[in-house]
This record gives C-alpha cells, sequence and structure tokens, in this order.
C-alpha cells in the first residue's frame, strides 16, 4: 500500500503546480482518476519516454507501476483499467 500512498502524493505534488485539487484514496472517483493515470503511465509512449528509456528502466517502471495497480484494484475492485492487466 506504501507504493500505492507514494504514487497518489507524487501526483499530488503536481496537482499543487498545476493548480488541481489533491486526489484521495477515500472517494471512488478519485480512485477511478488514479487508475487512469496508471493507464496513462503504463501506455508504451510513456512508459517508455517515446522510446527514449534503456530497457532496464522500462521494466523497473513497468514493475512498479503494476504494483500500483494491483494495491489499487486490491483497495477497490471495481476500478476500471485498460493497460494494466491482472
Amino acid at each position: 500500500m506504501k507504493e500505492l500512498k507514494d504514487y497518489v502524493n507524487q501526483k499530488n505534488s503536481w496537482n499543487i503546480l498545476f493548480g488541481q485539487r489533491n486526489l484521495s484514496l477515500e472517494y471512488a472517483t478519485d480512485r477511478q482518476r488514479i487508475a487512469d493515470m496508471i493507464d496513462s503511465d503504463l501506455a508504451p509512449e510513456n512508459l517508455t519516454c517515446d522510446g527514449e528509456l534503456p530497457r532496464a528502466t522500462v521494466i523497473a517502471r513497468h514493475r512498479q507501476l503494476t504494483r500500483v495497480a494491483r494495491q489499487l484494484t486490491a483497495l477497490d475492485p471495481t476500478v476500471k483499467f485498460y493497460e494494466y492487466y491482472a
């Protein structure tokens, strides 16, 4: 669960910069927004930074994002993913 909280905190730090409200794991709508962000991060072009990242970095990012997705799914089985498959 720590990785999920770290992921949300990272996204919230960007939200502050852009004047958006913080996400919370307490609300179903926010949990789905987080799932959508994970999906976006798992998209091949984002995961690899358009092919610029070394393979080892891509593998590490993929593992971290799938762990976060599993933790979110464990918290709320109703969230929908398109890039992550359990």
